[in-house]
């Protein structure tokens, strides 16, 4: 049975456990599924079925139906940018630069001599955080509030009455291009909008993540060049910098992003991939260490699979993963280095298949190229032969 159609889910921050080198990123005993689903049981029939359970190391009383496994992020590091590369074919040979102690006087000034105005914050913070604390200071100067965290990214949060959502957009694409390379290249500059009053400021659906242009080929650009349809959702036009790409839609919230992700598989003669970002897990409940939150978006998830495999057919693929962990229970807030699940799911594929425990991230965009016909060129050891019929 031929393939002609794959949807790649990354359920943001779904991690299944510490990494072997967790320890060096102080991330030693995080789980990021199995501390949630102590806490708190999350009702995930589909997610089990395909063997979410199973890849965690979590007993079930139902053997899986869906191939599942784990996946070791070759990578160094364990932000957005990085996961995604990596599931794309792409292993980030070197990590993107962090600012532990927030960015350097001399970066500072660069960034407000490009915009024209001072800044206030630079600090490593929690993005809900630091506008609570400074986002009265920032409506008084009209200050943009600057920040980090232990991710390479810059982020700049402006209330909208204050830098309206293009202004600021305009602001991070330039310093994106003219500031932020070289020694300073994070991964991400982060437009982070809000609105509200004082004691009730609310960010809006009006991000936008401007990354580095992939450093090589990914999956994206194989399947583009070979005529296929590349089509992104929700934030993975940012994540790759809009490379690779031949339509997208930057739906906002896993809800949105479900019902993009459903129209697009309903494509006449659709052929090639559709690749999905769900954030709610990570953006509203990892960092915010919300455990009960991130396993209700999982139920919201699990409650959609039905229905996006059925849109798939008899000559779908289905891959749901991570792209790291951001364990709603550990200490601090933000991502946690962790395995990811890998589920696979088709009508061509055998039934329960255990995939084990993958070297990369890579194996998905390397069995994505084989089941859709064409020849990987890129990191990654495709699983694809040993799961299909």
């Amino acid at each position: 049975m031929k393939i002609r159609k794959a949807a790649l889910i990354v359920i943001d921050a779904l991690g299944v456990g510490a990494l072997p080198d967790a320890a060096a990123y102080g991330d030693e005993g995080a789980n990021t599924f199995g501390h949630l689903y102590e806490a708190c049981h999350p009702d995930i029939p589909n997610l089990s079925d395909l063997g979410l359970l199973a890849a965690a190391g979590i007993p079930s009383e139902e053997d899986p139906l869906g191939c599942y496994g784990k996946l070791k992020e070759a990578s160094q590091g364990k932000d957005t940018t990085t996961g995604h590369w990596e599931l794309a074919g792409l292993i980030v040979k070197e990590p993107f630069p962090v600012f532990p102690n927030a960015f350097p006087e001399e970066l500072i000034r660069q960034v407000e001599e490009e915009i024209g105005m001072g800044v206030i914050g630079n600090e490593v913070a929690s993005g809900t955080e630091i506008i609570e604390r400074l986002g009265a200071l920032h409506v008084d100067t009209g200050k943009p509030i600057v920040y980090t965290s232990a991710d390479s990214v810059f982020q700049i949060a402006a209330h909208e009455a204050i830098i309206p959502p293009m202004e600021l957009w305009h602001m991070c694409r330039n310093l994106r291009r003219r500031v932020l390379v070289g020694p300073y290249g994070v991964s991400r500059v982060i437009a982070r909008p809000f609105v509200g009053d004082f004691g009730a400021f609310q960010r809006t659906g009006n991000r936008r993540d401007f990354s580095l242009d992939p450093t090589g080929k990914t999956m994206l650009d194989l399947l583009k060049a070979a005529g296929r349809d590349v089509i992104g959702i929700g934030k993975i036009e940012d994540i790759f910098n809009h490379r690779g790409l031949t339509d997208s839609n930057h739906a906002t919230g896993n809800a949105a992003c479900l019902d993009a992700l459903a129209e697009a598989l309903k494509k006449p003669r659709l052929n090639g991939l559709v690749f999905a970002n769900l954030v709610d897990t990570d953006m509203l409940y990892g960092h915010r260490r919300d455990a009960i939150g991130f396993g209700k978006a999982l139920e919201e998830i699990d409650r959609r699979l039905p229905e996006i495999m059925g849109l798939l057919g008899n000559d779908g693929l289905m891959i749901i993963t991570g792209d790291h962990g951001c364990d709603p229970t550990y200490k601090g807030t933000d991502h946690t280095r962790e395995y990811t699940p890998v589920l696979c799911w088709s009508l061509a594929a055998q039934d329960g298949v255990n995939l084990g425990e993958r070297e990369s991230f890579a194996d998905v965009s390397a069995t994505i190229l084989e089941a859709l016909g064409l020849r990987n060129t890129l990191d990654g050891t495709s699983f694809w032969n040993d799961i299909k019929l």
